[in-house]
C-alpha cells in the first residue's frame, strides 16, 4: 500500500470518530474539530427542554413525548411515566386540549416558543388550517392530539413539522410515514 494512503487513513478516521472528551473542555482545549457544534446542539437542546417545561406546565423528564407521522397526518403524543403521577397527567391533558384548539385556530406560538424558531411546516399549516383537523383525545396515563388532512400540501407540511419535533426533541420515534393498519 503506498505510503501516503497508509499516512493517511489514521487522519480519515479521526475526523470520522465522534468526540470523547469532557463536554465541559473549551474549544480551545478539545482536539475535536466539531466541538462547537457538538456543543451548540446540547445548548439548544437545553433550551428546547427549558420552553418545554415553561410552555407545557409539566417537566419533560418526568413524561414522555412521542410524534407520530401517519399517511393522513399524524399525532403528538403525552404519557406521564408514572401512571400514579395524577397531577402531570391532568396537567398533559389540559395543554393536548388547549395545542389542539390554538393549532386549530392557526396559533402555534407555543412551538414557535419552545424550539426559539418557526418549525418546518408551521407557515403552510396556519395558511391551511381550514384544511387540518385538529383532535384532542385523552390516554391512559395522558393524551393525543390528532392531526389530520385530505390536502397534500397540508399533509406535506404536518409531516414536516412532526419530522422536526422528533428531531429536535430527539424522542427517536420513525422519521417515515408509519404502514396503514
Amino acid at each position: 500500500m503506498n505510503i501516503l494512503i497508509r499516512a493517511a487513513i489514521p487522519v480519515i478516521l479521526m475526523a470520522w470518530t465522534p468526540c470523547t472528551f469532557s463536554q465541559s473542555a473549551s474549544a480551545a482545549e478539545s482536539p475535536c474539530p466539531m466541538h462547537a457544534s457538538h456543543m451548540g446542539a446540547d445548548a439548544h437542546h437545553a433550551v428546547v427542554e427549558s420552553h418545554g417545561d415553561q410552555a407545557m406546565g409539566f417537566p419533560h423528564d418526568k413524561t414522555t413525548h412521542h410524534f407520530r407521522i401517519t399517511e393522513h397526518g399524524g399525532a403528538i403524543e403525552v404519557t406521564a411515566d408514572d401512571p400514579k403521577d395524577s397531577t402531570n397527567i391532568e396537567t398533559i391533558r389540559t395543554h393536548l386540549a388547549h395545542i389542539a384548539q390554538v393549532f386549530s385556530e392557526g396559533d402555534f406560538s407555543t412551538p414557535m416558543f419552545v424550539h426559539d424558531s418557526i418549525p418546518p411546516g408551521v407557515t403552510t399549516m396556519k395558511l391551511l388550517k381550514e384544511k387540518i383537523h385538529f383532535a384532542y383525545q385523552p390516554l391512559e396515563g395522558g393524551g393525543r392530539v390528532s392531526v389530520k388532512s385530505e390536502d397534500a400540501v397540508a399533509l406535506a407540511a404536518i409531516h414536516d413539522f412532526l419530522r422536526f419535533q422528533i428531531t429536535d426533541h430527539r424522542t427517536g420515534d420513525p422519521l417515515q410515514v408509519a404502514a396503514a393498519q
